[in-house]
């Protein structure tokens, strides 16, 4: 692997980061504190404890997974959309990179301004509610292996996108509905049986319910089924990227 060429990928992403930090880091932080604010301290406090937890600490692992997924896939979907903009993928796909490299760097980027916003977050959280973390290994597991998955979601649809406002359709229309069905806000156990059989074909669930256990030892489903549900959807995204390399999808067109 070319280890330089990573680095200057990677670190022109990351770049942009810094040149971008009021809508990449700030305004998530503060959109996701407003939550903290009213659902958490205001309604929380008048609300049962959910499994145990009250319902402000509860709703913090839904909350960090709805910025995380939200995040990696329009910081992955723009940051390889735009070259295809302005005609410089073509350089990237005649330089001497492999399709592997483009998909560390840019992916890793990605990935990794998720996960340090999913723990900007998971700190501002404790200025409002009491929060515990039972498995910090499992949680930051968890995190990584989402902020990855999703990334390359991203990626993907930063390939398909043939317009700016294509990059918002997946992540408002779909992403964001079915994380607000997942459990952010509830535990899908409160359901009806037949909305709770319904609620298990939303592949949400597992991602909030197995990094929900991380933090306070409940989950709606097992962890071992959360792990692998998240494990399955990263090997298609896997898959599907090396089909647009190999097929050349939108990138040479």
């Amino acid at each position: 692997m070319n280890i330089y060429a990573v680095r200057a990928m990677y670190a022109f992403e990351m770049a942009r980061t810094a040149r971008t930090l009021m809508q990449s880091i700030v305004a998530p932080v503060i959109s996701t504190s407003l939550y903290f604010i009213v659902f958490g301290s205001a309604i929380g406090s008048r609300m049962p404890t959910v499994g145990g937890v009250s319902y402000g600490a509860f709703i913090v692992p839904g909350l960090i997974m709805l910025s995380l997924l939200t995040q990696s896939i329009s910081n992955a979907s723009f940051g390889i959309y735009f070259p295809k903009f302005t005609g410089t993928i073509y350089e990237l796909l005649s330089a001497p990179v492999s399709t592997l490299e483009i998909v560390v760097s840019y992916v890793g980027a990605a990935a990794t301004k998720s996960i340090i916003l999913g723990l900007i977050i998971l700190a501002t959280a404790t200025l409002f509610v009491p929060l515990r973390v039972d498995h910090p290994l499992w949680m930051l597991a968890f995190l990584f292996l989402t902020a990855v998955t999703f990334s390359l979601v991203g990626f993907i649809i930063g390939i398909w996108a043939n317009g700016f406002e294509k990059l918002q359709v997946v992540p408002l229309v779909i992403v964001t509905p079915l994380t607000f069905l997942g459990g952010s806000f509830y535990s899908i156990g409160m359901l009806p049986p037949f909305w709770r059989t319904v609620a298990l074909f939303n592949p949400v669930v597992y991602l909030i319910s197995g990094f929900r256990w991380s933090f306070y030892g409940v989950a709606e489903v097992g962890v071992g089924i959360s792990l692998i549900v998240t494990l399955a959807f990263f090997l298609v995204s896997l898959i599907i990227v090396g089909w647009i390399f190999k097929t050349g999808y939108r990138l040479k067109t």
